[in-house]
C-alpha cells in the first residue's frame, strides 16, 4: 500500500476525533498552549522493601515539598506551630480533623478558616497544569463546586460574595469535611506529576502489599524491577525455587504478614512439615531477626525458626535442579550441599576448608543430599497451588509487568535498579544466551523479552519453564544486572562462622560509578543525549553515615538506595531518599526515620527532610522540553495535516 494511501486513511480515522476543521484548529491550538506549560514533576525512589507506612507518608508529603509550599504561602499569616498542624491536615485529613472535632469549639468557624487556606494552596500546586487535567483529577460528585473555588478569583468585587457563599454553603450542608478531603488529596495527587520506583518493593519491610495496593491506585508511576521483585514474579509464575527464596526471607526477617495477611498465602503445611521433620533438631542458626518492639512468644519464635530450617533446605536442594540446567555454568560453584564432606562435616570453599555443625545436616541424606524427600515435595507442592490461587498476589504481580521494566529512558533519564554488566577493563560484559552474545542495552531487552514468557506464556510449557528458571537466575546470578554480585552466598552466612566467606564481590560497575566517561558511554548506549541525561538507579545502599556521596560520575549518576526499610537504616544513617526533578532542576530530598502515623498526627511531627540541589536549570523546562511534549508535537504536525486536507477539500467536514 502507498505511503499516501496509508496517510490518507489515518487522516480519516483521526477526522472521525476531530470531524470539522475549527474542531481540528481548536485541538491544535490547546495542545500548543500545553507545550509552554511548566514541566511535571517527577519523583525517583527505590528500595522501598515493604516500608508501606513511610512510603506513604513520603507521597502524602511529596517528599518535604508540600510542607516548603505551605511556609511560603503563609509564612506572615500562621505561626510555625499553626503550619505544622496545617501540613499535617493536608497529609492525613480524615484523621486530623477527627483530633481536632474532640477538641475544637467552634468547628464552622474552623472549617471555614482552613477550607479557604486548603483551596489557596491547591490554587498554587495546580497552576502548572491546565484545567482539563486538573478537572479530570476531581471527584465527579464534588468537580464542578471544586473547579469554581479553585478558579473564581475572591478578589474580585463582582465575585467575593459569590465565592464566600459556596464555601459558607458547604459548612451549612455539613460537606465541609468531605470538601477538605477532596481538596487535600487532591494536592497530593498533583504535587507529584509522575512517580518512578526503581525497584525492590518487597521483602525485608512489614506490608509490602500494601505498598502495591498504593501503587495500583497511584495516578501516573512506572516500575523498574528489582531482584526483590522478580523473585516475586517468579514466585507468581509457579518457579518452586522463587517460592522457597521468599519463604526463607519471610521466615529470616519474622516478616510473615505480607505472605499470610497480605496474599493469604497458606502455611500451615510448611510449619505442620517443620514441627514433624525438625522438632529435635538445634535450630539456633535459624532463629528469626525479630524488633524489640514486637511482642513475640517464644513458642512463634520457635515454630518461625523451624520453618524457616525447613525451606531453607528446601530452597537448596530446588536451586540444585535449576543450577544443573543453567546457561550459566559459573553457578555450580554455588551448589554447595553436594560438596559437603559428610564424614567430616566440612566443605571447601575457594581453596580454603570450614567446619560445618554437624547437627545442622541431619535431615540431609548423604548420599543424596540434592534428593527432595516425599514429605518435601507435596510441601512446595501445596505453596506452589497458594502462590498461583492468590488473586491479590496474581493481580499486584500482573501490575507489575504492565507497569515495570528492566530498565526506562524517561525524559533523558535512564533509569534501572542496579547495573549495566561491565568487565574489569569497563566494557560492556559479553554474555551468551540462546547461543548467541548479548550485552549492555541488548541483554536487558532479551532478559525482559524472557521473564514476560515465563508469567504469559501458558502455550509453550517449554518457554513458560524457561522463563521462570531466568527469574530465580536474576535474584542471584553471577551475570544478573539487577543483583550486580558475583554470587549470593546464602549458605556461608548461614553455616560458616568465618565472615570473610561472606563477602559478594560486586560487579565491575559498581567500581566505575565515580568515572565520568563511563557514565557518558552507558547514555549513549540507550540513545540518550549524554550531555544532558542522568544514570538513575538504587539497589545499593549509600552509607551516608560513613561519607559516601549519592552523586557520582561528575552528577551524571546518582544512586537513591538511602535505606527506606529499617533493615538498611544502620547502614546508611538516613531513612530514604527521593529525587525531586521539576522543571528548574534536580533537587535528593534526604528523609530522617519516620516515628509512625500516629505520632505525626499528635505531635503534628513531619517527617523531617533534608533538601540539596544537584542540578539547577536557568531556563525553565517545559512540557516542550519533554517526552510527553514531543508526543504532543506530533500530534500538532498530524491535526495540522487535517487541517490542510480540509482545506484543500480532499476530505470532506462532518458539520456537528
Amino acid at each position: 500500500m502507498e505511503a499516501e494511501e496509508i496517510n490518507l486513511k489515518l487522516l480519516k480515522f483521526l477526522a472521525k476525533q476531530y470531524p470539522t476543521m475549527d474542531h481540528a484548529i481548536t485541538e491544535m491550538i490547546n495542545l500548543q498552549a500545553i507545550l509552554n506549560l511548566p514541566k511535571a514533576t517527577e519523583h525517583f525512589v527505590s528500595d522501598i522493601h515493604g516500608e508501606y507506612e513511610a512510603f506513604s507518608h513520603v507521597l502524602r508529603n511529596a517528599s518535604g515539598v508540600l510542607k516548603t509550599r505551605i511556609d511560603e504561602l503563609f509564612i506572615n499569616e500562621m505561626s510555625d506551630k499553626e503550619r505544622r498542624a496545617f501540613a499535617i491536615l493536608i497529609y492525613y485529613p480524615e484523621k486530623k480533623m477527627k483530633q481536632v472535632a474532640d477538641i475544637e469549639e467552634e468547628m464552622n468557624e474552623w472549617y471555614r478558616i482552613n477550607l479557604l487556606r486548603v483551596i489557596r494552596l491547591c490554587k498554587v500546586i495546580s497552576s502548572k497544569y491546565t484545567r482539563s487535567k486538573v478537572r479530570k483529577a476531581l471527584p465527579k460528585e464534588f468537580a464542578y463546586i471544586m473547579e469554581e473555588l479553585l478558579n473564581e478569583q475572591v478578589d474580585t468585587p463582582n465575585k467575593e460574595q459569590y465565592y464566600y457563599e459556596i464555601v459558607d454553603r458547604i459548612i451549612s450542608l455539613n460537606k465541609a469535611e468531605a470538601f477538605m478531603c477532596a481538596f487535600c488529596h487532591l494536592i497530593q495527587r498533583l504535587a507529584i506529576g509522575h512517580l518512578h520506583v526503581l525497584g525492590d518493593i518487597f521483602d525485608r519491610g512489614p506490608r509490602a502489599d500494601k505498598v502495591m495496593d498504593i501503587l495500583q491506585q497511584y495516578h501516573s508511576v512506572d516500575i523498574q524491577w528489582g531482584n526483590h521483585d522478580i523473585l516475586w514474579m517468579g514466585a507468581a509464575s509457579g518457579s518452586g525455587a522463587c517460592i522457597a527464596n521468599i519463604i526463607r526471607n519471610a521466615c529470616k526477617y519474622s516478616n510473615l504478614e505480607t505472605l499470610e495477611d497480605g496474599y493469604g498465602i497458606n502455611l500451615l503445611p510448611l510449619a505442620t512439615f517443620a514441627l514433624d521433620q525438625y522438632k529435635d533438631q538445634d535450630y539456633s542458626l535459624f532463629m528469626p531477626v525479630i524488633d524489640n518492639e514486637w511482642d513475640t512468644k517464644q513458642d512463634d519464635v520457635r515454630l518461625v525458626a523451624l520453618m524457616h530450617m525447613a525451606i531453607t533446605f528446601i530452597q537448596f536442594k530446588l536451586e540444585h535442579q535449576l543450577i544443573e540446567k543453567c546457561f550459566d555454568k559459573e553457578m555450580k560453584n554455588r551448589d554447595l550441599l553436594g560438596k559437603i564432606n559428610y564424614e567430616e562435616y566440612t566443605i571447601t570453599i575457594d581453596g580454603m576448608t570450614h567446619q560445618l555443625n554437624a547437627d545442622v545436616f541431619k535431615g540431609i541424606n548423604p548420599k543424596a543430599p540434592y534428593d527432595l524427600s516425599k514429605e518435601e515435595i507435596e510441601v512446595i507442592d501445596r505453596l506452589r497451588s497458594s502462590f498461583l490461587q492468590s488473586s491479590k498476589l496474581q493481580e499486584h504481580i500482573q501490575f507489575m509487568f504492565t507497569n515495570g521494566s528492566m530498565y526506562k529512558v524517561y525524559n533523558n533519564n535512564l533509569l534501572y535498579h542496579g547495573c549495566i554488566l561491565l568487565t574489569e577493563e569497563g566494557t560492556f560484559k559479553q554474555i551468551q544466551l540462546d547461543g548467541k552474545y548479548y550485552s549492555g542495552k541488548a541483554y536487558l531487552e532479551r532478559l525482559e523479552a524472557i521473564v514476560r514468557e515465563g508469567y504469559f506464556n501458558v502455550l509453550d510449557k517449554e518457554a513458560k519453564q524457561k522463563g521462570m528458571d531466568i527469574m530465580w537466575y536474576l535474584w542471584c546470578g553471577s551475570n544478573s544486572p539487577v543483583f550486580g554480585k558475583q554470587k549470593m552466598t546464602t549458605f556461608e552466612r548461614y553455616f560458616i562462622q568465618n565472615e570473610e566467606t561472606w563477602k559478594e564481590p560486586k560487579n565491575s560497575y559498581y567500581e566505575y560509578l565515580d568515572d565520568e566517561e563511563m557514565a557518558m558511554r552507558l547514555l549513549m548506549e540507550f540513545g540518550i543525549n549524554s550531555e544532558e541525561g542522568h544514570i538513575i538507579n538504587g539497589h545499593v545502599p549509600v552509607q551516608v553515615k560513613k561519607g559516601e556521596k549519592p552523586i557520582k560520575a561528575g552528577g551524571k549518576i546518582i544512586v537513591i538506595d538511602g535505606g527506606f526499610t529499617k533493615a538498611y537504616q544502620k547502614i546508611t544513617g538516613i531513612a530514604g531518599y527521593t529525587l525531586i526533578y521539576n522543571s528548574f532542576g534536580l533537587q535528593l530530598a534526604s528523609h530522617e526515620p519516620f516515628e509512625g502515623v500516629e505520632e505525626a498526627i499528635t505531635s503534628e511531627k513531619d517527617m523531617v527532610t533534608s533538601m540539596n540541589v544537584i542540578e539547577y536549570i536557568p531556563t525553565r523546562k517545559r512540557v516542550k522540553d519533554t517526552d510527553i511534549g514531543k508526543d504532543i508535537d506530533g500530534q500538532i504536525k498530524a491535526l495540522l495535516t487535517l487541517v490542510e486536507y480540509y482545506q484543500l477539500g480532499l476530505l470532506k467536514t462532518k458539520e456537528s
